[in-house]
């Protein structure tokens, strides 16, 4: 139970807060009142500014219609005076533009392009809205005027700013740097940069405004002509250059021997085509040089005997009156061959250059035609360069001139090489277009391998006559020039075998088609089968080589220098295979050609020793009755013994004298034959004389005992040398 004290206490305490609370209600009370006459004083302030707010609105809204119907009314009468302004200036174009269209683009291309506009929107104004008005004539021909000054300017500045290439610079364009392993490519800027973008802008309005394509024929007759004039500069820079130096760069066209001699390789490779007078020098350095090793054209060894100096003095005079007299026309040859060669070259890259730049003027649907049209005129002018080269082969075949073909053979080679680079450039340009190169290709073919065969016929049918017949049983011409033709054919294997196989497709030969390899162009032959139908071609000439040969033969009346007359042929035929290349080639059809000919050169062998047996048959026993030592010989026996002497001693005079004349060029092959029948001839003579040594059936033994042993080997030791 709570104690009385504190229960009086806690009560005192609750009654005076009781009081506090009641004094702070009543204060909260005394506030809301007052609040309430302030928000009823506040309302009505309200309501009396909500009254005189609408009583002013409803004074200014129709003043501010009012005032934005001054100001609609105000705009409108600014965009009537605007337009007025605007229709007026059509009115007055012709005069503001007059003299900047008069005074054409030049150096100002924007400024008049913009007047340009103003003309073209004065036209347009007056076609819509006042077509009979003379100001529309007025301004259809001030916008002429300036179409024209603009088709002017265009054809101006690409004629102005047009040049032909520099020759130099289509070299290096075209020219290829060996020794580097990363190559520049060389740009070819054929106008300035301002000059091309202005020319650029020009087209484009042309070709949205303009509503004709003259400018397109514009630009590529300027563009043809420039094209044309480049590749003229280069075989003039080819002409006179080799005229004064003698060398000439070639851009693919590659001789294939290693062994040049060693030093720096040129920028360029270096192509000299020459190969007609190749040829002949050839010939001459036959002449000089022959078949044991000697430096020379066929590694040959010279010629020896009589008539031999007198065949090298008459080739050599021959040789010097060509290179005097008709030098300068070789040269000539030279020139425009290897000239040819680059300006096919040059025009790939040259027309690949000239597509870059007419795709940045000429819109993309005319590109293609008017590239087309663009390289017609150089196009043309380089088919028919090689219309004439193949028409000049052909006369020269006529003539049964066989190396005049082989001036073909580098050009087409080059023509083969390029031509994936021709038909990616001509690509979208019309068919004709793209088959004049096929066209030439074909020419070229067709006429190169007419050459070849007609070159094989007359290897078959070169006729036999006597005064064109060494006397000396030497290397026939005949056999010489064949060869000398075939080593020509070595630089060009792929193009004559394609040359070949595009022409009588292996039936000529009797080779059988691959059936992957059987196409109609002659680019689908593969390279080995071109290589075996060139084998077959050179063992058909080499074969008709020996027919004739056989045929020559016979001219000669002595069957011995028929012999050797063969025997020097095929050594020199077999010696000229082994020297190059062409036993490789021949191997691919005939393995057996090596051997071949050595039978037939050791059967001529024995042929011409059969000639000796007429001396060596005195020196036997036949027909001799058997001698007893001391025993008295009768006459007839004595008169025997002397005719065996006799005849022994005359038919090596008769033989030694006759074939010391003969040749037989090759010193392994004359040295061989000689000892062979000095070894015979001696030990027959030796055995003879120990015979008769002790029987005494003269009594002038020096008349008939004439030559001792070591003399009569002297003498077959000095056959076939006409200085012994």
């Amino acid at each position: 139970m709570i104690p009385t004290e504190d229960a009086s206490a806690r009560k005192r305490e609750i009654e005076e807060k009781l009081k506090q609370e009641q004094e702070t209600l009543a204060f909260i009370r005394e506030n809301l009142e007052k609040s309430d006459q302030l928000t009823k004083g506040m309302v009505s302030i309200l309501s009396s500014f909500e009254s005189r707010l609408m009583q002013l609105e409803n004074s200014i809204i129709p003043v501010h219609k009012q005032t934005e119907n001054l100001q609609r009314l105000q705009e409108n009468v600014d965009k009537t005076l605007s337009c007025m302004d605007h229709v007026i200036s059509y009115y007055h174009v012709a005069k503001d533009t007059d003299k900047i269209i008069r005074e054409g683009p030049t150096g100002r291309l924007d400024e008049y392009l913009a007047c340009i506009a103003k003309i073209q929107k004065a036209v347009e104004y007056f076609q819509d809205n006042n077509p009979d008005s003379p100001e529309l004539n007025l301004v259809k021909a001030r916008f002429e005027k300036g179409k024209e000054s603009l088709e002017a300017e265009f054809r101006g500045l690409l004629t102005r700013y047009s040049k032909p290439v520099p020759p130099i610079l289509i070299l290096d364009a075209i020219g290829v740097d060996e020794e580097l392993e990363v190559q520049e490519e060389v740009t070819l800027e054929h106008l300035p940069e301002a000059v091309l973008q202005d020319i650029i802008i020009i087209s484009g309005w042309l070709v949205e405004y303009g509503r004709n394509q003259d400018f397109m024929n514009v630009y590529f007759q300027i563009r043809s002509n420039q094209l044309d004039r480049s590749i003229k500069g280069l075989k003039e820079h080819f002409r006179k250059s080799s005229a004064s130096s003698g060398i000439l760069y070639s851009p693919a066209v590659q001789t294939k021997r290693k062994d040049t001699p060693t030093k720096k390789a040129p920028k360029r490779p270096v192509y000299i085509p020459g190969t007609i007078r190749k040829a002949q020098n050839l010939l001459k350095q036959y002449s000089q040089h022959g078949l044991d090793g000697k430096k020379g054209g066929a590694n040959l060894t010279p010629l020896e005997g009589h008539d031999y100096d007198l065949r090298v003095k008459h080739l050599n005079d021959a040789l010097s009156e060509k290179h005097g007299a008709s030098a300068g026309k070789d040269d000539v040859l030279d020139i425009e061959i290897d000239s040819y060669i680059h300006c096919i070259s040059a025009f790939v890259k040259l027309a690949q250059s000239e597509y870059a730049l007419l795709s940045e003027i000429i819109p993309e649907h005319h590109q293609k035609k008017t590239f087309d049209s663009l390289i017609q005129e150089a196009l043309d002018n380089l088919m028919l360069e090689g219309d004439n080269i193949v028409s000049a082969a052909r006369k020269a075949i006529l003539r049964h001139d066989y190396s005049a073909v082989l001036t073909i053979f580098p050009i087409l080679r080059h023509l083969k090489q390029t031509k994936p680079d021709f038909d990616t450039t001509l690509q979208g340009t019309a068919a004709s277009t793209k088959n004049k190169l096929p066209t030439l290709i074909t020419s070229m073919e067709t006429t190169g391998a007419k050459a070849l065969e007609e070159f094989a016929d007359s290897i078959k049918n070169d006729p036999d006559k006597e005064y064109n017949m060494p006397k000396d049983g030497t290397v026939h011409e005949l056999t010489s020039n064949a060869i000398l033709f075939l080593q020509q054919l070595l630089d060009f294997q792929e193009t004559a075998g394609a040359m070949l196989a595009s022409q009588v497709l292996g039936d000529t030969y009797n080779i059988p088609l691959d059936p992957r390899e059987t196409s109609s162009s002659a680019s689908s032959y593969s390279s080995e089968f071109s290589r075996r139908l060139l084998s077959t071609y050179i063992c058909k000439v080499l074969g008709n080589l020996q027919l004739n040969l056989l045929s020559k033969s016979k001219v000669y009346e002595d069957q011995a220098l028929s012999a050797i007359f063969l025997h020097n042929n095929y050594n020199y035929i077999l010696k000229s295979l082994e020297k190059s290349e062409l036993i490789q080639l021949v191997a691919v059809t005939n393995k057996k050609v090596e051997s071949s000919y050595r039978e037939l050169i050791q059967q001529q062998i024995q042929v011409y020793q059969r000639s000796w047996y007429k001396v060596t048959e005195h020196l036997t026993d036949r027909n001799m009755p058997a001698f007893q030592p001391g025993t008295k010989l009768k006459d007839k026996e004595r008169q025997a013994i002397k005719d065996k002497f006799k005849g022994f001693n005359d038919g090596l005079e008769e033989l030694c004298k006759i074939q010391k004349g003969w040749a037989i060029p090759d010193k392994e092959q004359r040295d061989f034959i000689r000892q062979a029948q000095r070894k015979v001839v001696s030990e027959a003579y030796k055995a003879f004389l120990q015979r008769y040594a002790n029987i005494s059936f003269t009594k002038n033994p020096e008349k008939y005992h004439k030559y001792r042993p070591d003399d009569v080997e002297d003498m077959i030791e000095r056959l076939f040398d006409t200085s012994a």
